[in-house]
């Protein structure tokens, strides 16, 4: 119930949508949004109905990562339909407003948005919507979680101490809103030497890991630095449309059926709860 005193309205959920994950870091450079993409189509290749809400809305990536910048239709009703790019609906600010001209907006503004791309997306059936989040800790996720209710959040962060540290921020944030954490995703973990096939920590592997096992939270995996990953993202032909047999592409199966998983346990411990009116 909205009441004049503007108490925000409860969550409701998303009538169709079975699960909503929030892909959040503490800063940016860590390539969530390269995990979003890839996690949202390694899940739907697994065999899953996938959505995907760009909701970085200053700076929106994944309609270049997803090689889409169609204008979504709007039907009679007024609803919005997503762009279907590689099986998953996709949903962006960079395909309403395209330019590199960037967007100046207020809090409310931003939140009107975040509703619109949930409420007002004709989703139909989903199991999973991913949430790619602007980085940093900010409006976006309160409007979000005030909106629905979150299955849980996917932490991304570099192996460096400077992102472990933000990451420790994001963390901070979805416990301060009450999101569970299904757990954390080292990026651009380590690099192969394609000459001598060495192993180079370029930032220092395993420190997502241990901050995991710090906060006592699951580890989803760890994920090399490898070019074909970067180059997929810019042809907009993300590296998890070779399958789960690619060796590049395999990674990011594996970190998704943890996440499937961390979800699937997460949401059987919600629906225990009897609410009592």
């Amino acid at each position: 119930m909205a009441h004049a005193h503007g108490i925000p309205q409860a969550p409701m959920p998303l009538p169709g949508v079975n699960k909503i994950i929030a892909v959040g870091s503490g800063k940016g450079g860590v390539g969530k949004t390269t995990v979003a993409v890839n996690l949202a189509i390694a899940l739907a290749r697994l065999g899953n109905k996938v959505g995907l809400i760009d909701a970085d809305i200053y700076g929106p990536n994944i309609p270049l990562m997803m090689g889409s910048s169609e204008q979504p239709r709007v039907d009679a009703n007024n609803l919005i339909h997503p762009n279907l790019t590689h099986g998953v609906k996709t949903i962006s600010i960079g395909y309403i407003s395209p330019g590199d001209k960037p967007l100046v907006m207020r809090g409310p503004m931003l939140h009107q948005i975040i509703r619109q791309f949930l409420q007002q997306v004709d989703w139909g059936e989903l199991d999973y919507l991913i949430v790619d989040l602007p980085p940093g800790t900010g409006d976006v996720v309160i409007s979000l979680v005030q909106t629905v209710p979150l299955t849980g959040a996917v932490v991304v962060s570099t192996p460096s101490d400077v992102s472990l540290q933000d990451a420790r921020k994001a963390l901070e944030m979805f416990a301060q809103v009450n999101v569970e954490v299904l757990g954390i995703v080292e990026n651009m973990s380590h690099f192969t030497c394609p000459h001598c096939s060495q192993m180079i920590d370029i930032f220092s592997k395993g420190g997502a890991e241990r901050t995991a096992a710090q906060y006592g939270l699951a580890f989803l995996g760890s994920l090399e630095l490898v070019p074909a990953i970067r180059e997929g993202g810019d042809r907009g032909l993300p590296v998890a449309l070779a399958g789960p047999e690619d060796a590049d592409a395999a990674q990011f199966y594996a970190v998704a059926r943890k996440v499937a998983d961390r979800a699937e346990e997460v949401a059987a411990r919600s629906g225990d709860v009897i609410e009592i009116q």
